[in-house]
């Protein structure tokens, strides 16, 4: 039997988190909710493009020629694993310096957590699965060129010692998308692809967003504001799971919510630091880009500096 059909699902987080009840899918302002359910889209004739064996290993995952094809099936989203429950993250975020409202995973489908023969827990999601709630104005689909870079630098950043979410998969396919790739009015078919992420949990700082009263520069709210008891479980779930040691330290809920602050702050600018020492450049460095573990996450306009130069600017999207 493949590796595959026997992977460990326990999806602790959205049995811990409250789900949207509309299982219909279409783009939607998601209350009282941390996630949505969400089928991933099928690809016409999905292909193989490269895989990570350490990446992989995670999982306890090794490739075998046999099984090459289960992959490909499996992690484009054409076939549902066993024991997986697809759904879409909603979080929220400041982009470029405002509010942005209610974001969440446009494009990327959560299908669970993997727990591996040394008890580690392991999210999976494809990016480039296709249509959420949370796709906005979009398709839910990634091309080629883009999901090779993540694939790459995912694995490049890990190898290089620097926290971040691994890329196990890059999959292209037959299906096409419309893109403007230089953002000059001349858009072009491209092949949808998607990159099978795995880190211990995507939940961000945007995650924590969703609860925002009303910001006074754009007027927005988060889609759950008010709803103080759902962020008192995210809160409670990201600490004990992943923040063990601040979980068990204290009863008392100040100090437990002030030190996970601290332990945050502290991973994520040890994060930044050892971005700088590669001359990494993010490129969207806003809150629905950040892990609340200090890994990097969301690799899009990413560029490396090989000079210093104070006025470099790698998102060349705006």
């Amino acid at each position: 039997m493949s590796k595959l059909k026997l992977l460990n699902f326990d999806n602790l987080a959205i049995s811990r988190l409250p789900m949207d009840p509309e299982e219909r899918n279409y783009v939607r302002s998601v209350n009282a909710a941390c996630f949505s359910k969400v089928m991933p889209t099928p690809v016409e004739n999905p292909k193989l493009v490269a895989y990570s064996s350490s990446a992989l290993s995670l999982l306890d995952l090794s490739v075998e020629e046999s099984e090459l094809e289960d992959i490909t099936e499996y992690f484009s989203g054409n076939k549902i694993l066993h024991g997986s429950e697809p759904a879409a993250h909603c979080y929220c975020g400041h982009q470029f310096g405002y509010f942005s409202g209610q974001l969440g995973d446009g494009a990327a489908i959560y299908l669970g957590e993997v727990i591996n023969a040394r008890n580690e827990r392991w999210e999976i999601q494809l990016k480039g699965a296709g249509l959420t709630p949370y796709s906005r104005t979009a398709d839910g689909r990634k091309v080629l060129r883009s999901s090779v870079r993540e694939f790459l630098c995912s694995e490049a950043m890990h190898f290089l010692g620097i926290p971040t979410t691994r890329a196990g998969t890059c999959i292209t396919s037959d299906s096409k998308v419309i893109r403007d790739i230089f953002y000059d009015n001349h858009p072009k078919e491209e092949y949808c692809s998607i990159v099978l992420r795995i880190a211990p949990t995507f939940i961000r700082f945007g995650s924590f967003e969703i609860f925002k009263t009303l910001d006074p520069i754009t007027g927005r709210v988060g889609p759950s504001v008010g709803r103080y008891e759902i962020l008192y479980s995210l809160l409670d779930y990201v600490i004990e799971t992943f923040y063990p040691e601040i979980h068990v330290k204290s009863n008392d809920l100040i100090q437990k919510y002030s030190a996970f602050f601290e332990e945050v702050v502290l991973r994520t600018a040890r994060l930044v630091a050892l971005w700088q020492c590669v001359g990494f450049c993010h490129g969207v460095l806003n809150t629905d880009n950040m892990s609340i573990l200090g890994l990097t996450i969301d690799y899009g306009p990413f560029g490396f500096l090989d000079i210093y130069d104070p006025n470099h600017v790698c998102n060349a999207s705006g």
